[in-house]
């Protein structure tokens, strides 16, 4: 029987064996430590019907391809398999569909023949050969060169984030999240926005931006403001506790300027009038302020909680929020924004 014909008869999971598998192996991508296979990144989509819920169907790519490796959490491609009876392009609109969903700059359909490629980035589509699919540092190489991004921005995207035996690891939209913060303050944005659904993790996808960029030297001495004691002595006892020798809270008018990380309450930082405890640093103490519930103070223009924002302005904010407000006195995007990412229930 000729190659063709036995091809044809093949199931897809023995064309991904047999071809699929084995060109992405030959262009140098590592098995172990850049390939996902079978990668399930959802659960699928909570449906409420009255007092029952369900679960939508669960999202599933046939291959996602990191760069560096799986701990640097940078998708750069996603690759959808079908039989040969296919044609090489029919998975690619599923395979467009996970690139979104994974922020994966490239988006690959395969049948065993070959690849359709789909840059995400520009919209260009190409047909490559079997035996020729791109290495690692080819598709790295476009996406910094389509996106600009310095060798400075390089060093700090590519910072790795906290890991630990055992801990858990960011979800698939907690990782696009941290990854868009860290490029965008990489780049030099000073305000910038995320909308979060209650209950997804807000303030670990914060301590992994905070963890990135101090590792890279992008940020020295940060500040994370929230309204409520409970969440800062939550955030400190769970999510931030790896920075417990060098972060503090603070409780009283009087700060102490050796650590590098410090939580408060709004009103706590603010004061009155007569003592504004925030004042007693510098206006370019902080390089990075975290906003937690910034629909909150933040968003009014006369809040008393804005003015420790408008002290420290030459520090970036990221403002975070399940509920963002825009109304006639209140708007969250005026201040920070367009949201950088919203992931929503």
């Amino acid at each position: 029987m000729p190659d063709s014909l036995h091809k044809k008869h093949m199931s897809e999971e023995e064309i991904k064996m047999n071809f699929i598998t084995p060109d992405i192996l030959a262009a140098n991508w590592d098995m172990l430590r850049q390939i996902r296979a079978e990668y399930s990144f959802t659960d699928g989509r909570i449906i409420v019907r009255g007092k029952f819920t369900a679960r939508g169907e669960k999202k599933r790519a046939d291959y996602v391809l990191f760069y560096n490796d799986q701990t640097s959490k940078i998708a750069l491609a996603v690759v959808e398999a079908k039989d040969n009876k296919h044609g090489v392009g029919d998975g690619m609109q599923q395979a467009i569909d996970y690139a979104i969903l994974l922020d994966a700059p490239f988006a690959y359909s395969a049948n065993g023949d070959g690849f359709l490629e789909h840059d995400m980035m520009t919209g260009v589509e190409r047909e490559i050969p079997s035996g020729s699919f791109p290495t690692p540092d080819e598709l790295w190489s476009r996406f910094k060169g389509t996106k600009n991004i310095t060798e400075e921005e390089e060093k700090i995207i590519s910072e790795p984030y906290y890991f630990e035996t055992g801990g858990n690891s960011p979800r698939y939209y907690q990782r696009i999240a941290i990854n868009r913060c860290v490029e965008a303050v990489a780049r030099g944005e000073k305000r910038i926005f995320l909308v979060m659904a209650t209950g997804t993790g807000k303030t670990m996808t914060a301590f992994q931006i905070i963890y990135r960029l101090k590792k890279a030297g992008k940020v020295s001495r940060v500040l994370y403001l929230a309204d409520r004691n409970i969440l800062i002595d939550q955030t400190m006892a769970n999510d931030f506790k790896p920075f417990e020798k060098v972060m503090t809270k603070v409780e009283d008018r009087k700060l102490d300027s050796a650590y590098e990380i410090y939580m408060s309450l709004y009103h706590q930082l603010a004061g009155d009038e007569n003592n504004e405890p925030f004042r007693q640093f510098s206006p370019d103490f902080f390089d990075l302020i975290f906003v937690d519930e910034c629909h909150r103070g933040s968003a009014r223009d006369e809040s008393r909680w804005r003015k420790v924002l408008d002290y420290f302005t030459s520090a970036t904010h990221i403002g975070m929020t399940a509920t963002p407000k825009e109304t006639k006195d209140i708007s969250n995007s005026f201040y920070f924004g367009e949201p950088l990412y919203t992931y929503s229930l």
